[in-house]
């Protein structure tokens, strides 16, 4: 494979992750116009509902004769359906280039190799699977949607040094350190949604928002089968939605999970308490674990979520360990 095939994919995948935390459900997605080993025009897609990357890089073009006979890079295949906008392969065709370059197949049913198959049709050369693991890891909550029918869902907790997540008091505030906490929040402002259990609400009172970091809110979902939580707490003021999630027991955990795809949520951090985590990794109900591990010390208090992560590498946050884990289902 060319090495210039694999260098213009990854400006792509940099162009893509400009719309990190804004595109959802839609898959991030970057588009580069090369002529003469030249970028001559370059776009991604900004926000749901808006144009598609293909149409910006296409629009970025001030002589759109110029996209005749030059290579167009996509880190995902071009849709081939009618959604909140055209699709783009008919817009990609018209322009006559001599080649396309993608990074990853859609695997939405609606596309799913039909753009491909139509590209190939009229003339234009297609080469596919460009970086093709890198491109799935860049998108992994699209293909998780698609494929297991549910959102991405991330475990997240912080933990002392001696495996408890909260003291006798049940309170687990300043566990880690103020850069793994502002962290925390970027974290929060890349995905749809942020989930907790009602014990969490209502020992901690958590406001579940970005406030150390610049990004949009997500949206604050809460395990209540009992109904027990008041109105009065932080997690239902006005400063994002909030939904409760009642009917739900240990059984049906993950139907009630996989049904917020019908509202648009595509990722879930999910952040306490040790009950809750504990539900969901017994469920098997998780694609990643993000785990803070301080120097601290509780003599007693809450036990942490039990799973062995300790075999796994850890990177360095100030004085805390970050673990991070892929489950390979």
């Amino acid at each position: 494979m060319k090495n210039y095939y694999k260098n213009y994919i990854e400006r792509t995948f940099y162009l893509a992750k400009k719309g990190q935390g804004k595109v959802s459900p839609n898959p991030m997605v970057g588009c580069v116009i090369v002529k003469n080993n030249i970028i001559i025009g370059e776009g991604f897609h900004e926000k749901y509902g808006s144009s598609h990357a293909e149409i910006n890089a296409i629009n970025s073009v001030k002589d759109k004769k110029q996209i005749y006979q030059s290579s167009i890079f996509i880190n995902l295949e071009p849709c081939s359906h009618y959604g909140k906008t055209p699709p783009c392969v008919d817009e990609l065709i018209k322009l006559q280039p001599k080649e396309i370059v993608i990074s990853n197949k859609d695997p939405n049913p609606k596309v799913n190799g039909k753009s491909i198959k139509k590209i190939k049709e009229n003339d234009i050369k297609v080469i596919t699977n460009v970086l093709k693991e890198k491109g799935e890891k860049l998108n992994k909550r699209f293909f998780s949607l698609i494929g297991n029918k549910r959102p991405y869902i991330i475990l997240k907790w912080a933990e002392t040094k001696n495996n408890f997540i909260a003291n006798k008091k049940n309170e687990s505030k300043w566990i880690s350190n103020d850069l793994s906490r502002q962290l925390v929040h970027k974290w929060r402002a890349h995905e749809d949604a942020i989930l907790v259990g009602a014990s969490t609400v209502q020992f901690d009172n958590p406001r579940l928002t970005v406030r150390k970091w610049k990004g949009k809110n997500p949206t604050r979902l809460v395990i209540d089968p009992k109904k027990r939580l008041d109105k009065k707490n932080n997690i239902f003021n006005k400063s994002s939605k909030t939904l409760s999630i009642e009917k739900v027991n240990k059984k049906d955990l993950k139907k009630a999970i996989c049904s917020l795809i019908k509202k648009n949520i595509s990722s879930i951090i999910v952040e306490g308490g040790s009950f809750t985590i504990n539900e969901f990794i017994n469920n098997n109900l998780w694609d990643e674990m993000r785990i803070f591990k301080s120097n601290k010390i509780f003599r007693s208090g809450i036990p942490a979520p039990k799973f062995n992560y300790k075999k796994f590498n850890y990177k360095k946050i100030h004085d805390d360990k970050l673990f991070v884990l892929y489950n390979k289902q």
